[in-house]
């Protein structure tokens, strides 16, 4: 019977490779997330790949929507006659498009802007109520909205009637939730210090707004504008029901209505430039942010570095 040899005073008794590995990785099971990268990844090609077949289905040189004929062609971008820059009424739907969403951003940012400094401002009982109107686009399904301002500008108001001026209106009733929860939610962390150390510094309220809050809100509303503009690109429900005809169908629209018709890769083409569109705006949006709020910041250690200064 041989005899046990103790570890000499001081050190540790020596634990097996396997042990010890087991231990960790009992201890962290998470540190290395195989499965649950797997299955993001298994996500993101299964939720990729049908707008990647879409786009290279958009560059075909045949005739056929569902398969890809080589060689990559500009064939159905501006080649052939039934392409969308040959085609007027495609090509009218991308202007009307840019335009419907210019001119939404042009309505809602403004008064988004106005809408979250007055919310910030104001207290008293109605501005729960408040709150819960400007979140009702966010709760109310797309399919009543649009049937509601149906109603009501082909029976009340008749002088503005169906069309372009409709669907501005119709879709910026409702887009300017966004200005406002974003910017409002920019003014709470901002807070009231600086407009307070304007004013003890002698400036009056519209100077402090209009020089210190302002300028620190251009990210903010530089975000939301963004973010109205790729919505408008792709609302559907609202400008389908609001429309007059073809000449104010957007291309969201016409995507759906020459997918249910047109046997050629045009449409395609259409929801190609959609897509990339929102992807452009989206982009760089958030490289503009960025750029901003690197400035902003930059700013902001300036001033603090010039009041240890003094």
């Amino acid at each position: 019977m041989s005899a046990a040899i103790a570890p000499p005073v001081g050190e540790a008794p020596a634990i097996a490779p396997t042990r010890r590995r087991r231990s960790r990785y009992f201890r962290n099971p998470w540190r290395k997330p195989l499965i649950l990268k797997s299955i993001t990844l298994a996500y993101l090609c299964w939720s990729i790949l049908p707008v990647v077949v879409a786009i290279l289905i958009s560059f075909t040189s045949g005739r056929s929507r569902a398969i890809f004929q080589p060689p990559l062609s500009l064939r159905w971008w501006i080649h052939d006659d039934l392409s969308v820059w040959k085609n007027s009424e495609y090509r009218n739907a991308i202007f009307h498009t840019v335009r419907l969403g210019l001119s939404v951003v042009a309505i809602t940012v403004p008064i988004g802007t106005m809408f979250a400094l007055a919310m910030s401002r104001w207290r008293s009982r109605g501005t729960g109520a408040v709150n819960f109107f400007v979140l009702l686009a966010f709760v109310v399904p797309e399919l009543i909205l649009g049937l509601a301002l149906l109603i009501t500008f082909s029976q009340l108001f008749t002088f503005i009637g169906l069309g372009t001026r409709a669907q501005i209106l119709g879709v910026a009733t409702f887009q300017i939730s966004y200005p406002v929860i974003i910017i409002r939610s920019r003014l709470i962390s901002i807070g009231k210090q600086f407009e307070e150390a304007a004013m003890d510094l002698g400036a009056s309220p519209v100077q402090s707004l209009r020089r210190v809050l302002l300028p620190m809100l251009y990210p903010a509303i530089f975000v939301s504008a963004v973010l109205v503009f790729a919505d408008t690109i792709d609302e559907f429900v609202i400008v389908r029901y609001l429309s007059l005809g073809a000449g104010t169908e957007p291309l969201s629209v016409k995507v759906y209505t020459a997918a249910r018709g047109s046997p050629v890769p045009s449409v395609n083409v259409m929801a190609t430039i959609m897509l990339m569109t929102t992807l452009l705006v989206v982009g760089g949006g958030g490289l503009a942010y960025k750029r901003l709020a690197k400035q902003e910041k930059g700013e902001a250690s300036a001033v603090q570095e010039f009041a240890l200064q003094i």
